[in-house]
């Protein structure tokens, strides 16, 4: 039991030595309901309305430095179960009937592959390139078929619910099979689950695509329809307050967790050194196409998400051939996709037929100015492991002297933040941009070729080939 109640006291995982335990019942412990530890005083009385307590119901935690703190436990709550008991309206498949009968169709643009989602009869991957002559060659996959009888995967009375931009989020499942044969499965045909999330403000966009394993796939459509019925809406997770008080003269909260609080302020401080003392002005709704304007499900804005795969170099090689910068990852969706060159540039650039390539330079890099920026800013990153060892979580570095920024007047700039992803698949990278003002952005690369040199990070956070 001792074990469960760390998962969710983990804000206390690296000041505490040890943990006993008085739980009454075994609850089932998961990351999917929220907690907030509090440091009340010793003149506290337990809160009449909400999540219930029993003085019974209680850990006690040590400290390193041997503080010791008796927290009281609540009764776990996930949300309010009683909203949706009088709903007899449609079911969520009759209420996804018009998109299925209007033979709409969804479409996400990556660097490479484009994926065509026609609800409810088909979803295709392909690649157009045109060869001598104007003829266009066409490379395609159908990931899946919806037979005459397709049906969603859950009962009448089941929910299921996927964690999306960190927000426990109900879906509707739809499956579909039948796809191309994969040589990698002994001919077996493609499938793929479509999770269709309730969304007010979308227009059926495709939020993401995952190879979740070998030829089977999952993708998650953003849909107003399902809003209509109250199970699939967004809800917001009670957050179930830990009350901690301290025993045997400990301070009120731990030494070392309020040294913990002080460095993730500083961390989480602007990366950008303004010029001046001039607001910022927003980022501006008009100044983003119907594709590529940031869209939320319950997280922050992201500009544009786009996952892509890289080649299958041998680990070694594509490593060696990042870090020298000659090897490019490319990521987004939607009107502008990005281009990221390790040590080089982060690019923002839109292909068009007719006009040819047009590219927006982000960022630059310049060594000087990475080093000066990282004296005032964390350039790097450590996670606690479950085995005691501190290993890196993420590196950031500072690319200026983009071209300049029409709303602002001054070059643009971006930080890239590498981070390691573990994956089913080894060679996935995660590329997204955000713009948390105006022309300076954040450029976030996720990969699992990133865990194997993430520790090699300096005190700058550069990276080198790992021995």
């Amino acid at each position: 039991m001792a074990g469960l109640l760390l998962l969710f006291l983990g804000g206390l995982l690296e000041v505490c030595s040890g943990v006993s335990a008085n739980r009454g019942g075994y609850p089932t412990f998961t990351d999917e309901i929220p907690f907030k530890i509090t440091w009340p005083g010793a003149e506290f009385t337990l809160p009449a309305s909400g999540a219930l307590y029993s003085e019974d119901d209680f850990v006690i935690m040590t400290t390193t430095e041997k503080e010791k703190y008796k927290c009281l436990l609540p009764s776990l709550s996930a949300g309010d179960e009683d909203e949706d008991k009088d709903y007899s309206g449609p079911s969520p498949r009759a209420l996804l009937e018009p998109l299925f009968k209007q033979s709409s169709c969804s479409y996400r643009i990556e660097s490479y592959w484009t994926y065509e989602v026609c609800h409810g009869k088909h979803i295709r991957q392909y690649h157009e390139e045109k060869e001598t002559g104007q003829k266009i060659s066409v490379q395609e996959y159908f990931l899946g078929n919806m037979a005459k009888s397709g049906r969603g995967r859950q009962s009448n009375n089941e929910v299921p619910t996927k964690n999306i931009e960190g927000q426990l989020t109900p879906y509707y499942p739809l499956e579909m099979g039948n796809g191309t044969p994969c040589v990698l499965k002994q001919n077996q045909p493609r499938s793929t689950s479509v999770l269709y999330v309730c969304h007010p403000e979308a227009k059926h966009e495709i939020l993401s695509i995952a190879e979740v394993t070998t030829c089977e796939y999952e993708v998650v459509v953003l849909t107003p329809l399902l809003c209509a019925h109250p199970k699939y809406r967004f809800k917001s997770s009670p957050v179930n307050n830990i009350f901690c008080q301290a025993l045997s003269g400990s301070p009120l909260r731990p030494q070392r967790l309020t040294q913990l609080d002080r460095e993730q302020e500083e961390q989480l401080k602007p990366p950008f050194s303004a010029a001046s003392d001039e607001e910022v002005s927003p980022v501006r709704e008009e100044a983003f196409t119907s594709t590529h304007k940031p869209m939320t499900v319950g997280g922050q804005s992201q500009v544009t998400v786009g996952t892509t795969h890289i080649s299958r170099l041998t680990d070694d090689q594509l490593i060696k051939e990042f870090l020298s910068g000659s090897y490019c990852l490319h990521g987004g969706v939607g009107w502008w996709k990005y281009e990221f060159c390790y040590g080089k540039h982060v690019h923002q650039y839109h292909e068009d037929k007719e006009q040819g390539k047009n590219i927006v330079v982000v960022g630059s890099w310049n060594i000087e100015e990475h080093l000066e920026w990282a004296k005032k800013n964390v350039a790097r990153s450590y996670q606690l492991k479950d085995d005691g060892v501190q290993k890196v979580k993420l590196v950031s570095h500072f690319y200026g002297h983009g071209d300049m920024c029409d709303l602002t007047g001054k070059p643009r700039q971006v930080i890239v933040k590498l981070k390691c992803k573990e994956s089913d698949s080894p060679h996935a990278v995660t590329v997204y941009m955000l713009e948390p003002q105006t022309c300076q952005y954040i450029l976030g690369v996720e990969s699992p070729v990133i865990c194997r040199i993430l520790d090699t990070a300096d005190e700058h956070g550069l990276l080198s080939v790992s021995n």
